[in-house]
């Protein structure tokens, strides 16, 4: 199947302890780049999660987004701090008898001072947790993959298009060939006449090996024959390939290239260069698709 490199995926999972989202988002790129961004605590499991997004994602750039809502305090350690209390403590006796306060030092006071009762995330079972959030990945991903086929689809079908195009110019290219030798040839003949006139005998031996030489120069026939090979090679990999062909397609695109630039140096006809600038169109068309395809 063929995949787009761009799409969107979400999932969420749950155990009753813990709710997690994850969305992924993924564009162009040479490479695969896997970004996570999730809390800290769970930092554990981020190479989970980049292993099963790369199970999906072969080639591209992918951003995913963790969030866990925790549904319990199971992921939570609250903790008092006694040295930072018994300070407290003291310093407020200190404080009292220096300066005849009144009032009595209680523990609603004491808890209040920063950092005597903290709340420390922690996670008691990772193994727990990253089965969660891996649960929510998978079906993130899932998602991610249905929509880049979708989109790869559509653009299968637009390439597979844009071959037929650059086959039918092809053939009306094939069919004009052979007529610019001969086109040439009844030049040379007029403008050799229009030179001597008609009093001086015309070699014609010689007309035609200026001809020949003409024609061997000008034979396009090896290019247009690569070029239609490579569109049925692009049809073929479009249509039978179960694995990532981005970096195939691109070489192929840069075949297709070279062989459109020899046609339209060596062609010397004005039909043919116009019928070469329509595939240089089409081949740049398909260029720019390709840059999207897994």
């Amino acid at each position: 199947m063929i995949k787009s490199m761009t799409g969107f995926g979400r999932g969420e999972y749950t155990d009753g302890k813990r709710n997690v989202i994850v969305e992924i988002k993924t564009v162009n790129h040479r490479y695969a780049d896997i970004n996570v961004k999730m809390p800290k605590r769970y930092s554990f499991a981020e190479e989970k999660v980049k292993s099963l997004v790369k199970e999906r994602v072969k080639r591209g750039k992918a951003e995913v987004s963790v969030i866990v809502e925790n549904l319990t305090e199971e992921d939570t350690t609250v903790k008092l701090n006694q040295l930072v209390a018994a300070q407290y403590v003291e310093n407020l006796k200190e404080l009292k008898s220096a300066f005849g306060l009144e009032g009595d030092i209680d523990v609603r006071l004491v808890a209040t001072m920063p950092d005597v009762i903290k709340a420390i995330p922690g996670v008691e079972n990772e193994e727990e947790v990253a089965a969660v959030i891996c649960g929510a990945v998978k079906a993130a991903a899932a998602n991610l993959d249905e929509m880049r086929g979708v989109e790869g689809g559509k653009l299968a079908e637009d390439l597979i298009m844009r071959g037929e195009i650059v086959r039918g110019i092809v053939t009306k290219i094939d069919e004009r060939a052979p007529m610019v030798a001969k086109e040439y040839t009844n030049k040379l003949l007029n403008r050799i006449k229009d030179l001597i006139g008609d009093q001086v005998a015309i070699p014609e031996d010689r007309i035609l090996v200026e001809a020949a030489v003409f024609a061997d120069k000008a034979n396009i026939t090896e290019e247009l024959v690569r070029l239609d090979s490579h569109m049925i090679q692009l049809k073929s990999i479009l249509t039978n390939s179960n694995e990532p062909v981005g970096k195939k397609l691109d070489f192929l695109v840069q075949e297709m290239n070279r062989e459109a630039n020899t046609i339209g140096s060596k062609a010397n006809d004005m039909e043919i260069t116009s019928l070469m600038l329509e595939t240089k169109a089409e081949i740049e068309k398909i260029r720019e698709q390709v840059q999207n395809i897994e």
